[in-house]
């Protein structure tokens, strides 16, 4: 049986711009070594004729588009997807963000596989008009895919509303684990292990970075608060409030898009923050769980889950400055919470058993299948 799949949805591999590009990089090249043809989309800035390339034994197909996000992003899922029909492989869609799209495959009697990703049309950021167009979207997707994919209890059960339940594989989100790494990184940040928690995040207010920074900076600890992203309060209104909050002890040390830092920061950091209020299995929070880190969460299903009891939960800015009381004082309890991530890693979120669970679900939708 030829075995080809063909990935739809993401900026393209190698990894560049987020959770969904990471597991492509990991899903790929481990399909191609069980010997399928694997081809990825990829989007490029800019305007010519489409071209083809080769990476890791993926075939990719670029397509340049001259507009910038997001219209660019949905002109580029739009011509992806009518240039992908020449294909008869089984497809995987990587979020449902132009789901509307689709229904191109249904009509052409293509096997479409989806990752319906977190329930985005709930997100703060979005305007009244930008809900409304994933509403749909998430609609679209749960009619015109063949399967879905839901990667947390949760989001399965919120799609299972929409479709029924046997439409429906719970997949989580895989890690890499990090058992080691080059302390010399913390150098060019002048920071101590474990002398530090950490914040790896967007700065929006679904992911409670204001909430955090007001709980750290209410009392001098003998600590520091870093902060990963880009700030730029002078034209942010809500960066600016982030900011205006900021004890001299809280570090925004910028982007940083090197992964052995990012690597490092995790692995000897105190603790992670992870202030998201919506999703469904976070990439960062599975990452610091490899890193066997402990964590400081907000109090919710999707963080409960994934973390479980390797992590402490706050609700409010008074209930996160009592936790970090707690984990900044107390190294045995701090040690748990470590060895509880390590181990709920190892267990559940390897990238090895989560490649393994998507190959299983595709063949099934192999053409030649009889799906």
């Amino acid at each position: 049986m030829k075995k080809e799949l063909i990935v739809l949805g993401i900026r393209g591999v190698p990894a560049g711009h987020g959770g969904f590009e990471t597991f492509a990089e990991y899903l790929c090249p481990y399909l191609v070594e069980k010997n399928w043809q694997v081809t990825v989309y990829c989007q490029e800035d800019g305007s010519g004729p489409i071209y083809t390339s080769q990476w890791m034994g993926v075939n990719r197909i670029h397509i340049p588009v001259k507009n910038e996000a997001p219209l660019g992003t949905v002109i580029f899922d739009l011509r992806s997807v009518i240039h992908s029909l020449r294909f008869n492989g089984v497809f995987l869609t990587l979020g449902y963000n132009t789901a509307i799209f689709n229904i191109l495959y249904r009509i052409f009697g293509k096997s479409n596989v989806i990752n319906m990703d977190g329930i985005e049309w709930k997100r703060q950021k979005w305007s009244g008009i930008g809900k409304a167009w994933f509403w749909l979207n998430e609609r679209f997707g749960c009619w015109f895919g063949n399967h879905l994919v839901a990667d947390h209890p949760k989001i399965k059960e919120h799609l299972a509303t929409r479709v029924s339940p046997d439409k429906i594989a719970m997949i989580a989100y895989g890690g890499k684990e990090v058992v080691s790494a080059d302390a010399d990184a913390l150098k060019e940040y002048d920071l101590e292990q474990d002398k530090y928690a950490i914040i790896i995040a967007r700065a929006e207010p679904e992911n409670s970075i204001l909430e955090t920074v007001q709980a750290f900076s209410q009392k001098k600890r003998d600590a520091k608060l870093v902060i990963l992203g880009s700030y730029t309060p002078e034209k942010d209104p809500y960066h600016r409030l982030v900011k205006d909050a900021a004890s001299d002890d809280v570090m925004f040390v910028g982007a940083i898009y090197d992964t052995e830092t990012v690597g490092a920061l995790r692995f000897f950091s105190r603790f992670y923050v992870h202030g998201h209020q919506v999703g469904g299995t976070n990439p960062s929070l599975v990452e610091q769980l490899g890193a066997g880190g402990a964590v400081l969460a907000h109090e919710n299903p999707f963080n409960r889950w994934v973390a479980g009891d390797g992590a402490v939960y706050f609700d409010s800015v008074v209930t996160a400055s009592e936790e970090m009381d707690v984990l900044f004082s107390d190294d045995d309890y701090v040690s748990g919470l470590k060895e509880y991530s390590r181990n709920n890693f190892k267990e559940n979120f390897r990238w090895e058993k989560i490649l393994l669970q998507y190959e299983k679900l595709l063949e099934k939708y192999l053409p030649s299948s009889g799906k």
